[in-house]
């Protein structure tokens, strides 16, 4: 009498032990004073287990803990015992479950005024200026930079941006779907560094013309209306939809977690931040996990601040 094949397979025994379950693993490395420490920080807050400097010998054991443990984020850079690219590439090649790794850059002067202001020395400048060790380290890393899955540049970051962004990207309990955050700028501070889409509006009328309407923002109804009024912006904004609504499925299919959305005008004030707001409330309204932020507002509020006589004109740096 034949066996029912199906009943058999569920009667024998799995061949060969059952292949043990990974923890996730989060790779954190790159330029010194670019961030890592704030970055490790960060992902423990939101739930993994952080180890800094772990020689790289060590990162197998740490792996084969029980997958009932936290995931696990692991800082790496040119101080960490038998720290290497080749040595660190090779290490990440072999892990077999999830991992992801991350790079963390800066520009070169920023870098030169965090180890100046700290009075930190550079690991890699020796008795040399900072910015000799700073060449001398982007070039080791290039490589690694290279290879990694995200690379983050905190030029213009603040502590809570950055937790943003890994919260964004990272998040333990996160909804299936991508996160957006949609911002506003000014074009005088450049573009934000972190922007995957940007979206010009210095084409609509602009508020900072009417003297009524100039100490108000994009906040505020009566800019709103302003804005409203002009016969470019219903176009706009109807086609601006149109166009995103399609396009953020094909993000997530792609595997993209989170995205940002940088909406631009001159001060940063009244356009974009009107603009900003309004899409994100669109985003919203599709039942998307959606963000908000402007950049560049508490600063515009200072300059015009100055210009009306209320404080001493000075502009603080609050990147």
């Amino acid at each position: 009498m034949s066996r029912d094949p199906a009943a058999a397979a569920e009667a024998s025994p799995p061949c060969g032990p059952e292949r043990p379950r990974r923890r996730r693993l989060l790779v954190v490395t790159g330029m010194s004073g670019a961030g890592r420490s704030s970055a490790l920080k960060a992902l423990e807050d939101l739930g993994y287990e952080a180890v800094d400097n772990l020689p790289l010998s060590l990162l197998p054991d740490l792996l084969r803990a029980p997958t009932q443990r936290p995931p696990l984020a692991v800082g790496v850079d040119v101080r960490t015992r038998d720290f290497g690219v080749g040595a660190l590439l090779a290490a990440v090649d072999r892990v077999t479950g999830e991992h992801t790794l991350v790079f963390l850059d800066c520009d070169d002067e920023t870098l030169v005024r965090r180890f100046t202001e700290t009075r930190r020395r550079h690991p890699l400048a020796g008795d040399r200026p900072v910015s000799d060790g700073i060449a001398l380290e982007r070039r080791r890393l290039a490589p690694l930079r290279d290879r990694a899955d995200l690379v983050i540049d905190t030029t213009a970051l603040s502590p809570g941006d950055l937790k943003r962004l890994l919260h964004g990207h990272f998040a333990l309990d996160a909804a299936p779907g991508i996160a957006i955050f949609v911002t506003s700028f000014s074009y005088r501070n450049g573009l934000p560094r972190d922007a995957d889409l940007v979206l010009d509006v210095r084409f609509l009328r602009n508020p900072h013309y009417v003297p009524d309407l100039r100490p108000h923002t994009g906040r505020d109804a009566e800019v709103g209306a302003f804005i409203d009024a002009d016969p470019g912006f219903a176009p706009f904004f109807e086609r601006l939809c149109a166009w995103l609504a399609p396009l953020l499925p094909r993000y997530e299919g792609e595997g993209k977690s989170y995205l940002t959305i940088a909406i631009g005008c001159t001060g940063g004030r009244h356009r974009s931040v009107y603009v900003a707001e309004r899409l994100a409330a669109w985003l919203g309204r599709q039942g998307r996990r959606v963000g908000i932020g402007h950049r560049d507002l508490d600063q515009s509020a200072a300059m015009v601040a100055a210009v009306a006589g209320e404080t001493d004109g000075s502009i603080k740096d609050i990147a």
